[in-house]
């Protein structure tokens, strides 16, 4: 067993739990009991202790002297680890996402959809607190019906950007097939499904196209 599997995993995620508790340190004086309780990472942090402990736990159970240690296998104690990181996987993505995510030690009470409209493996790339924000996706894809061949195809969502001052959303997407072919669309998120529809105006076209130019996606 790599001797130093415990210390790099203890040392990555007490890293990530430090930096949350200082987010939260950051904002709570700033934003509303409501609008810190939206942030993602704030109920997943909890995860991330438990996991912590886990590894102390496994750890100091690696370390015991034991006559029965030698019949333990080397991949008990990376199964454990890994079962448990498996059972949250969706948690640890959304911490990971959330770290990145232009929100993570924002203070502004602002109008955008912000963690209400986070979904998974997304985070926020680019906002401007006024006007403008930008979210990238890790794996959103979208199965739609092309109106010129009548064809369904497959098309990754690259951006959602929305635009306060006009009240707009938008959405980015490339063609899994051909990656040529780019879409930008109006996008209105509905409860049940999302809805799209084309960009008649040119000018309009070209003002979002020049918005999701400017973005950095990674």
């Amino acid at each position: 067993m790599d001797s130093n599997l415990f210390e790099n995993e203890k040392n990555k995620y007490e890293k990530i739990y430090v930096d949350i508790n200082y987010a939260i340190n950051d904002i709570n004086e700033f934003l509303s009991e409501d609008r810190i309780n939206q942030r993602k990472y704030i109920s997943r942090s909890n995860i991330l202790k438990d996991y912590i402990k886990l590894i102390d736990a496994l750890e100091s159970k690696y370390n015991k002297k034991s006559i029965f240690k030698i019949f333990e296998k080397e991949d008990y104690y990376i199964s454990k680890l890994n079962k448990y990181k498996k059972e949250h996987e969706s948690h640890f993505k959304q911490i990971e996402n959330c770290l990145k995510c232009s929100c993570f030690r924002c203070i502004k009470e602002c109008n955008f959809d912000t963690c209400l409209g986070c979904r998974s493996n997304s985070k926020i790339v680019t906002c401007d607190h006024k006007e403008v924000n930008c979210t990238g996706y890790s794996d959103y894809t979208l199965n739609l019906t092309n109106n010129d061949t009548n064809e369904e195809d497959t098309y990754k969502v690259l951006s959602t950007i929305q635009v306060l001052n006009d009240n707009k959303r938008y959405i980015v997407i490339q063609n899994i097939h051909n990656h040529e072919e780019k879409y930008i669309l109006y996008h209105y998120p509905g409860i049940k499904e999302d809805t799209y529809g084309e960009i008649s105006d040119a000018c309009e076209f070209d003002y979002v196209a020049q918005i999701f130019n400017s973005c950095n996606l990674d």
